[in-house]
């Protein structure tokens, strides 16, 4: 699981940074999944190193401009580009009736390749065998729903010496213990294929909530997770402005990091107040959410990485005050 950041300002681009969106990479199975779509997002693809032929599924937070803008002229050109595969669409009610106007009013036909999946509570919204994607409502002005992504969980690595030691025969019995299962064998030994693996690996799991104000729904959707995403428009002396505008200080983000005992957060969705040359910057914003939980940093467009396994260790909670509007 590997994500890139095509978009991380908030409202409207800026020199650097462009809107929202993040596309996640499933190289283990050549597909692309889209988080949000901002004006420009294709523009942002063809300068990164993710393929729109891989896209399958976008999820769409909630429907201001700067998180959909993007999406009709994306799929239009995907339609273009002749690729012909199937696109599953996730997002709150009203998506659907955007693109049909869209199409609509520029003549633009989509065809089957486009299946719209409204949101309208929270819960389990897809599933397959290798992952399962939750939903949860965030805090905002319009209805708005954070997600999570879970890789289940692979079998340990199988003890192939140890088979052979035993005298278990090669052959389809190993299938069978690599799953777990207990096998007789023809001389009537009974074998627990469990006693032969190494604990399962743990999947991992990836968050990612915007735009939305510190609400207890971040926290719980959130939980355990190797890496959140977390909208940190404004600096923690602005917290006013984020109180009156339902977003996120970066103060807020960090404290549903912790709260939510989180491997790793990764700010994005920054106010252009903060850009080089004012008074306070986004290095600013990172010593605050530092001071709250270290393991912090700043998103920036095309910044691509891979999503960490979490490895069995305790974590200390802190004490932390919940935010104010003083």
């Amino acid at each position: 699981m590997e994500i890139t950041f095509l978009g991380t300002s908030s409202g409207v681009p800026t020199r650097n940074r462009n809107v929202s969106s993040i596309a996640l990479r499933l190289p283990q199975r050549a597909e692309l999944w889209l988080f949000d779509c901002g004006e420009g997002t294709q523009h942002q693809f063809l300068r990164s190193e993710v393929k729109i032929s891989q896209l399958t599924r976008i999820f769409i937070t909630h429907l201001h401009g700067d998180h959909i803008f993007g999406l009709m002229g994306l799929l239009a050109s995907s339609g273009l580009a002749g690729s012909g595969q199937g696109i599953e669409l996730y997002g709150p009610e009203g998506l659907g009736d955007y693109l049909e106007a869209c199409c609509r009013f520029s003549s633009t036909h989509l065809g089957k390749r486009l299946k719209v999946h409204t949101i309208r509570k929270n819960g389990l919204i897809y599933e397959d065998k290798d992952f399962q994607v939750h939903c949860g409502l965030l805090k905002h002005r319009i209805p708005a729903y954070g997600y999570r992504v879970e890789e289940k969980q692979r079998p340990g690595r199988f003890n192939v010496e140890q088979a052979e030691a035993l005298g278990i025969p090669f052959g389809p019995i190993y299938g069978q213990l690599k799953q777990g299962k207990t096998v007789t064998l023809e001389d009537g030994r009974r074998i627990r294929g469990q006693e032969l693996c190494e604990p399962p690996e743990p999947g991992r799991k990836f968050v990612y909530c915007t735009d939305t104000v510190f609400c207890e729904g971040a926290i719980a959707l959130a939980q355990d997770a190797d890496l959140l995403v977390h909208e940190a428009t404004f600096a923690h002396q602005d917290a006013q402005l984020a109180f009156d505008r339902l977003h996120s200080t970066s103060t807020m983000a960090a404290q549903v990091a912790l709260l939510a005992n989180v491997k790793q957060l990764i700010m994005t969705h920054f106010s252009p107040r903060y850009a080089p040359g004012n008074p306070l910057q986004l290095e600013n914003l990172l010593a605050e959410a530092q001071a709250i939980f270290p393991n912090t940093r700043l998103a920036r467009d095309f910044l691509t990485l891979e999503i960490p396994r979490r490895k069995a260790e305790s974590v200390t909670a802190m004490s932390v005050p919940q935010p104010s509007p003083a």
